[in-house]
């Protein structure tokens, strides 16, 4: 009894601390457009420094386990290209332009996406109550962009349409990672889908920028080493092992510690306002994904 107590305990304080670390990734992109970079450069240093990482644990993974098929090897391809690449580079962009504490409310709704797609392209059904619950965080998303567009002009607009973009990219990510998450494990796909990603970044880079552009300020390479480490590859393990010790479900639920933990970090940080509008905005989205979550269980 004892025993299990201790896994329940440290499962939730994983949970916790990987989802406030996960969180502080927008609080570090958005320091780092402070010394004039740009979106391309500045995911092109994340993913280099995060590549060894995700190519271990891919090798880890990947120990005394069947090779892939050339399927396979399609299918971690198009989830690195969606899940990691795609949705990675456009929540980068559009933090140029809106608030930490918008972009994680944007990518919060990401569930209600998941749920959507799978109605499109499954034609799975939506209870009355999900409907509702969508609804009311929608409304919180909204409430939010509505006030930061009035202070800051056209330009939030189209950086929460970026953001909007990385949700639906990941959210193909995650109806489409099924099978293959079954066949060869949590681990390795994310390992595997990771380093594509990680590549695909750098090769970006190649493409659309001189080497010159990689000569920035020292800040933003350790605050690139910092997002890499702290806020991508420790993140991914520590919720791993909490749902291992009290399962996806309740690792779900402590998670939506990380909306607020954003919003803490960017008024402390960043000095965003916190305001009333954000405040109802929250507990809006908060509220609709906790009960769509209980519902779709």
């Amino acid at each position: 009894m004892q025993a299990a107590t201790k896994s329940i305990a440290s499962g939730l304080l994983l949970a916790t601390f990987g989802a406030i670390a996960f969180s502080g990734k927008a609080i570090i992109v958005k320091l780092a457009y402070r010394y004039g970079v740009d979106a391309v450069t500045l995911i092109m240093y994340r993913m280099l420094f995060a590549l060894p990482i995700f190519a271990l644990m891919a090798w880890w993974a990947s120990r005394g386990k069947a090779a892939l098929t050339r399927k396979d090897w399609l299918g971690v391809l198009w989830l690195g290209f969606t899940g990691y690449y795609l949705a990675s580079f456009l929540d980068f962009a559009g933090l140029a332009h809106i608030s930490a504490s918008l972009e994680r409310l944007i990518l919060y709704l990401n569930p209600t996406l998941v749920m959507l797609l799978g109605l499109v392209l499954y034609q799975r059904r939506i209870t009355r109550r999900q409907v509702v619950a969508m609804a009311i965080s929608y409304c919180g998303v909204v409430l939010v962009f509505g006030h930061e567009i009035t202070l800051q002009g056209p330009d939030v607009a189209w950086g929460a349409l970026l953001v909007l973009l990385s949700a639906v990219s990941y959210a193909i990510y995650m109806v489409y990672s099924g099978e293959l998450v079954k066949r060869l494990g949590s681990l390795r796909l994310v390992g595997l889908a990771t380093s594509i990603a990680c590549l695909l970044c750098l090769l970006q880079f190649l493409l659309l920028r001189p080497l010159s552009a990689a000569a920035v300020a020292p800040e933003v390479i350790w605050l690139s080493l910092l997002n890499a480490i702290l806020c991508t590859a420790v993140p991914v393990l520590m919720v791993m092992m909490a749902i291992e010790r009290i399962g996806a479900s309740l690792s779900a639920q402590t998670g939506m510690v990380g909306p607020m933990s954003t919003i803490l970090m960017g008024v402390w940080i960043l000095g965003e306002p916190f305001t009333a509008w954000v405040a109802a905005g929250t507990v809006l989205v908060i509220a609709g994904i906790f009960v769509f979550t209980r519902s779709a269980r």
